[in-house]
């Protein structure tokens, strides 16, 4: 059989990378523009307040970003080692390569890279993705018809329904009920958004502290697959477990920043409310009506007043002398 470019022509080219898939690449180029947008409005801002709408802005729109990406990372627990395994079925050829599982919470990738690249004429070069949303068992038969390498085989056995390890069903569910969180933070954080530009930045902080609160529920629903006995992966003579990797991590350090910037903002608001309201560009009710009155402060012509003042004491018989007048002019 002839090759093309190292790759054999019946075999498709691998489908998805486990870090920048496309979707990832969309949300963030979603959010860099939104950030683009709001940075051309920061000229128009004066004195030292501009940075401190670029400071919110950015950090705002950052976490935003993490809570979005982190549904559709693949890299929330992985495993990798180093091994010599049979390449193929029905063949007694050793290959070595390092092989890699990412857990993500809609499926999972599994990579293989020879050591090197270039092994039995052939570029050893996988990364393949298998997806809860679809039949994980098809997948797994559509890999075995496409004649895919022996230790890629060998993992994605594991996550199928009749597997004994049941791992599809531990990251399954554990990755549904962290994503749901995950999208209900994200709504905190739009409600936290949209208080943040209105005098009530008390309940701003508090909507922060319950996008921390949904980031940590959703890292707690993942790791209750380690409260269950591991299944271990034998690839050649090595073995090797899922550990967290970044996406964990990251999710840790946003919600960890969600909470210090809610306790923040909590504790300014009922030490110093009207800075913060000052701070943020928004003002109270009380200010707001001040400023908007039609008549914010009162002004009398004296003139008018000394006739009120004589008419009203000749009415009741008495008579007001003019410096008796101007001393009610004064106080008024």
């Amino acid at each position: 059989m002839t090759f093309y470019d190292g790759i054999y022509p019946f075999y498709p080219l691998q489908r998805t990378s486990f870090i920048f898939s496309t979707n990832l690449l969309t949300i963030i180029l979603v959010f860099l523009v939104l950030a683009a947008s709001f940075l051309l409005i920061l000229p128009g801002i004066r004195g030292k307040s501009r940075f401190f709408w670029m400071f919110r802005i950015l950090i705002s729109l950052f976490i935003g970003a993490v809570i979005v990406a982190l549904n559709f990372t693949a890299d929330w627990a992985q495993a990798s080692l180093k091994a010599n395994s049979t390449y193929k079925s029905f063949s007694i050829a050793v290959v070595d390569a390092d092989v890699g599982l990412h857990v993500g919470l809609y499926g999972i990738n599994i990579t293989l890279r020879g050591n090197p690249v270039n092994q039995l004429n052939e570029t050893i070069d996988y990364n393949e993705e298998f997806r809860w949303t679809g039949q994980l068992d098809e997948q797994y038969a559509e890999a075995l018809d496409r004649g895919l390498p022996n230790p890629i085989l060998y993992i994605a056995e594991k996550f199928t329904r009749n597997s004994a390890c049941g791992l599809i069903y531990q990251y399954r569910y554990s990755g549904r009920y962290a994503s749901a969180t995950l999208w209900t933070a994200f709504c905190c954080w739009l409600l936290a958004n949209i208080l943040f530009s209105m005098p009530v930045i008390l309940y701003a902080g508090y909507m922060m502290l319950a996008t921390a609160a949904f980031i940590f529920f959703s890292m707690a629903s993942f790791s209750t697959i380690y409260n269950l006995p591991q299944c271990a992966f034998t690839i050649g003579d090595a073995t090797f477990t899922t550990a967290y990797s970044h996406s964990f991590w990251l999710a840790l350090a946003t919600g960890v920043l969600c909470t210090l910037i809610g306790v923040l903002v909590v504790l300014l608001d009922l030490l110093v409310p009207d800075r913060v309201r000052e701070v943020f560009s928004v003002g109270g009710d009380d200010d707001e009506d001040d400023q908007h009155s039609d008549f914010p402060h009162g002004y009398f012509n004296s003139s008018f007043l000394e006739g009120v003042a004589i008419e009203g004491g000749m009415k009741k018989g008495v008579t007001l002398d003019p410096l008796t007048i101007s001393h009610l002019v004064e106080r008024l």
